[in-house]
């Protein structure tokens, strides 16, 4: 790998590679997907654990509801560390959001189910899902404007692995997703088998927290920091002056997120929705992870080349095509083979759409608020349409009764991130 120099002003003066800067940006953020990964794809089971109800659908809408109200904590989360980022630096944000995810996740290991602790077990596994969706509230806009910061020249491939460490996380989730259901029964599941996987992922919280400890701040931030006073980067400035990129940061941000929350739903869609087996679902995420793990840093690597809406624009074209034509090819021929070819061809465009996407938010926003901006536009589009898609996709299965009304909300999101597109392009110059 190539080297990037660090200004030489202090102990930090070090040659610096660029494996490390990417490693110690996305691992927390790799954290924080295959936590979301697991909650969604073992929502079947946490629901009987801590939500039991008469009826398993309001049991499973309990589960998807607190899987969704996480999410509606996470502009509070961008506003509050994103804005630590800005006035403290990178790297001790990046250190206290990867601390919060280990805890968060620590708890839900923990947790006795509610025929224990009664209505105690809900309350706390949403605390716990509040405290994971604070932590990464703040995660995406420092850790993005990190990388982008520390490799200028390289930024749209240094950015991709964003979006690259979360395919990572799918396939570690589905793979043991697959094996979990595969070998241990119902009851097994339901009782202890799905702590199993948030076992795992404790695992990655000292490494993280290791690694980022060992990076230096972002010499950009250092620069910014001299100049510009520390309340520009409060919200209140955030929103006087920078309120179109926070916007347009929405936007360009809501149809890949929205096809990342339906790809985790998969698995409680192909049996609750299809009568599928349960380790149907993973087979099918764990083929997206493989896409999307491959060809993200791909595109993001020749998006430095040939210009990152080259890519951008005709793949959230595809989706909103092709978006209608792979639902009903899937609910009408219900099989394995087609559930995953079609999640297939939606990773496909999802990581045409992905690798520039973070590189192209980290430039809508200057280097002295580019932390508070890319959190808060990136939270709150992944509250939007991230955390409300599994209960959107259930909401309109039940309003009416059309397995394939999922689509309907793909097509929305689609709609907004080309128009967010056309903005960046004619109004900011962004190519």
């Amino acid at each position: 790998m190539t080297e990037q120099l660090i200004p030489k002003t202090a102990a930090e003066a070090k040659p610096i590679k660029t494996w490390k800067v990417i490693a110690a940006a996305s691992i927390g953020n790799a954290l924080e997907w295959y936590d979301i990964s697991v909650y969604a794809y073992f929502s079947v089971y946490i629901s009987v654990a801590f939500f039991p109800a008469e009826s398993h659908s309001v049991s499973m809408m309990l589960a998807l509801g607190t899987f969704a109200l996480s999410f509606f904590i996470r502009p509070l989360g961008a506003i509050v560390l994103g804005s630590f980022a800005d006035r403290k630096g990178r790297k001790p944000a990046l250190t206290m959001t990867i601390g919060l995810m280990f805890l968060g996740t620590l708890m839900i290991v923990v947790m006795p189910p509610a025929h224990v602790i009664g209505l105690a077990a809900p309350l706390l596994i949403l605390l716990a899902r509040l405290i994971q969706g604070f932590a990464a509230g703040g995660e995406f806009g420092s850790a993005t404007s990190l990388m982008v910061e520390h490799l200028p020249q390289k930024r749209g491939f240094a950015a991709s692995w964003q979006f690259t460490s979360q395919a990572m996380s799918t396939v570690l989730a589905s793979v043991i997703g697959v094996a979990l259901t595969t070998n241990l029964s119902q009851e097994q599941l339901e009782t202890w088998g799905f702590r199993l996987p948030f076992i795992v992922g404790l695992l990655v919280g000292p490494v993280g927290l290791y690694i980022r400890r060992h990076v230096p701040e972002s010499p950009a931030f250092k620069a910014a920091q001299a100049e510009v006073p520390k309340e520009s980067a409060a919200i209140g400035g955030i929103l006087r002056h920078h309120k179109v990129a926070v916007l347009l940061a929405i936007g360009l941000i809501a149809v890949s997120t929205c096809l990342n929350y339906f790809i985790t739903y998969v698995p409680t869609y192909a049996i609750d929705n299809l009568g599928m087996t349960s380790s149907a679902g993973f087979w099918a995420t764990l083929v997206s992870g493989i896409v999307l793990l491959l060809c993200t840093p791909i595109v993001g690597y020749f998006c430095d080349k040939f210009g990152r809406l080259t890519f951008m624009i005709p793949a959230v074209i595809a989706v909103m095509v092709l978006t209608w034509v792979l639902f009903t090819w899937v609910v009408a021929v219900n099989a394995l083979s087609v559930l995953i070819v079609a999640v297939a061809i939606f990773s496909i465009c999802k990581a045409a759409y992905y690798g520039p996407l973070a590189s192209v938010m980290g430039d809508i926003f200057p280097t002295e608020v580019r932390g508070t901006g890319l959190s808060l536009g990136y939270n709150v589009g992944v509250a939007i349409f991230g955390g409300l898609t599994p209960l959107v996709a259930a909401w309109l299965i039940g309003i009416t009764g059309d397995a394939k009304a999922p689509a309907y909300w793909v097509l929305l999101a689609g709609a907004l991130s080309v128009s967010a597109i056309l903005v960046a392009w004619k109004k900011l110059g962004v190519r």
